[in-house]
Parts: structure tokens; sequence; C-alpha cells
């Protein structure tokens, strides 16, 4: 059994995909349908970082799930999926989003509207420079819940990446604060992130209400393919629980430990990362060493599956 992993943001970088949107129409096609629905021009912003917007947020989203929903497209087309035996798919923040229109539970169409609100919402959540993340090396999650709880510290673990590493979310004046307190409690690395706002932190809440009128406005279809939360990194296959945690899930931590240890529990040991980069495959190497674990971000990475 196989689960398909996406990537969310971070993983981006001018130029991906291109080989598949030269030489694929499905790929060219999913462009053409995400920037008619979003009245965004996808390509340009890709391929050309025109007015360098491939790193705004508003843009980031919506530019790596177009990346990643093309390379899955075709995959499809070229590999018969079912010799693959996929059973479960996950993807770290939007890249659940993009799992799920992976997973026919949301249509690409109905998706690419929903992450371009969502890119939006989250941009614009905070004023500029006034909130921020920052990258932990050197402590597991539970390790820095002490250290903050102990500390009074006000800020929230955005994300458990691995065992050693974790990203935490909050207004900058409070990231900074806590970098020393930190520092004094062992870690080797504390890295100030280059990220518009503090996601996945209460500083979200506002935007996450905004968003779940979209959610709660859009179709969801059953699908035969399981998910694995975000919100509680556990399996979901049933479609209202799978709203309920997306409604939840902007403004709550991204527990891809807790996922990545369902898999490893349900004993789904072949993983196969679609999109930009291989981020997602290095935190799950960092997790187990149980794993097989495959990335298709170029063509010659599909060839080498048939």
């Amino acid at each position: 059994m196989t689960a398909f992993v996406f990537p969310g943001q971070g993983s981006q970088f001018v130029g991906m995909s291109k080989d598949f949107f030269d030489n694929f129409k499905v790929a060219r096609d999913i462009f053409e349908l995400i920037s008619d629905t979003t009245k965004i021009n996808i390509k340009a912003i890709i391929f050309d970082n025109n007015s360098n917007l491939l790193d705004q947020t508003r843009y980031t989203q919506l530019s790596i799930f177009c990346t990643s929903i093309s390379i899955f497209e075709v995959l499809k087309k070229e590999v018969d999926l079912d010799k693959l035996d996929i059973n479960f798919m996950l993807g770290h923040s939007l890249g659940e989003y993009t799992s799920l229109s992976a997973a026919n539970i949301l249509s690409i169409k109905d998706c690419s509207f929903l992450l371009k609100i969502r890119g939006e919402l989250m941009q614009k959540a905070y004023e500029p420079n006034k909130s921020s993340m920052a990258a932990i090396i050197g402590v597991d999650c539970n390790e820095a819940e002490k250290i903050i709880d102990k500390n009074n510290l006000k800020i929230d673990i955005a994300n458990d990446n691995s065992p050693l590493q974790i990203v935490i979310s909050g207004l900058k004046e409070d990231l900074l604060e806590s970098e020393n307190i930190f520092k004094a409690n062992g870690i080797k690395k504390f890295i100030l992130l280059n990220v518009s706002a503090a996601f996945h932190s209460y500083l979200m809440n506002e935007a996450q209400e905004k968003l779940i009128d979209y959610i709660n406005n859009i179709n969801f279809n059953n699908s035969s393919i399981s998910i694995i939360s975000n919100y509680t990194g556990k399996v979901c296959n049933v479609k209202k629980e799978i709203i309920q945690n997306l409604c939840n899930q902007m403004s709550n931590r991204v527990r891809w430990v807790e996922s990545i240890a369902t898999l490893e529990r349900l004993n789904i040991l072949n993983i196969i990362e679609i999109g930009p980069g291989k981020v997602l495959s290095g935190l799950i190497k960092r997790t187990s060493n149980k794993f097989n674990i495959k990335n298709i971000e170029t063509i010659q990475d599909i060839e080498k599956l048939l």
C-alpha cells in the first residue's frame, strides 16, 4: 500500500513543473483552468516570476497547488495508479488541499478558488512585519511545549515537522523574546523565517473564520482514498469530518509527525512525494527510517515508475 504526500509553502521555485507544461496537454489545461478560475496568470508567476510574485503568500499557495496537481494528473495519465495501490493521501498545510483535490474530494476548480481566498486571507491576516515564524532545530514538540508553558511565552507551535524540528509562530517581538529562552534550553538553531505572517497560530483566527464561510459553500465529494488530517494527525474518510478538520486547519498546528506515525502504525510504508522540492521526504526520513520514499518532481521521475 502507498501514500501520496504533497508539499506546502516554502517548496516553490521559479520554473517548477515547466517540463510537464511543455510536454503534456493535461498540464497546460490545468494551468488554464486555474488561471480562468482565479483570474491570475499563474503561468507568468511560476515560469517568469514577474514582480517577484511567486514568494508572496497570495500567489505562492496557488502556484504550488497548480504545480503539484499538474504533476499528479500527468502521473495518472502515464501510470496505472491501481498498480501503485494508493490508499492514503496527505499534505503539509496547503498541501492538504492538494491531497483533497487529488483524491477527488475537491475539484481542481473549487480547490484553486479556495486557495486563492486562503492565500489572500493569510497574507492580510496581520499587518506586515509585525508577526512571523521561526524554525527551531534540536528539540521535539513535547519539549518545546514545556519550554513555552514554563516561560509563559506568547507563541504557538505551528508545525510539528520532525522529532528535531518544529516551527513556532506569533508576533515578531514575542518570537525574538523566545530566542534566548530556547537557546538557554539547549536548542541547536533558531531561524527566523521569511514569511509574511504567523501562520497556524492564534493570529490566524479571524482569517480562519472568514475562510470557513467559503469552505462551507464548496461541494465536497466522497472518496475511496483516506485523508490524514493536519489538524488531528489521524485518518479521516468521512466527508463531514474532512470539512470540519479543514475549517480548523489555518489557525492550528500542522501535526506532521503524528501524521507520519499514523502511516507507520498502519504499515503504509511506501510514500511518493509529488510536487516541487523534497522537503517532506527529508522530514519523513528524520522521523522514521522505515519508509520507502520516492519523489516525482520531473518527467524523468515518472519514467522511473514505468
